[in-house]
């Protein structure tokens, strides 16, 4: 692994261990905070994967895109869409005043992102 791609994962796990920290925080969590830094974790790995790949990721935060252009590059890759937009949406979604993140939606963010961070790891191995 060179040393960018090394770098993508090292800010992709200190996302990870963000979330983790919110989540399971007894005083005053920041749910939002969870949902954010989940995406965030996911979205890292798979601009981690596209560059060990060789391929320069695009700036941007959908990870559906990035999705798409991951499984160009990697045959063995795939993820449910319909799980990569909830991880997406619970990002955006409760980052700005009007909704603010469940302690539910948290948890499911992250779960969802912590199988996709495994997945995307591998990847990289």
């Amino acid at each position: 692994m060179n040393g960018t791609v090394e770098e993508w994962a090292a800010k992709a796990e200190a996302d990870f261990a963000t979330a983790r920290r919110e989540l399971a925080a007894t005083e005053a969590p920041n749910f939002d905070a969870v949902c954010f830094h989940a995406q965030q974790g996911v979205e890292k790995f798979m601009k981690a994967v596209l560059i060990h790949l060789g391929t320069v990721p695009p700036r941007t935060h959908d990870l559906v895109h990035l999705d798409g252009l991951l499984a160009q590059e990697c045959p063995e890759w795939s993820w449910p869409a319909e799980e990569l937009r909830f991880v997406s949406r619970a990002a955006v979604a409760f980052r700005y005043p009007g909704e603010s993140a469940e302690p539910d939606d948290a948890a499911e963010a992250l779960r969802l992102a912590e199988r996709m961070r495994e997945r995307l790891r591998d990847l990289l191995a």
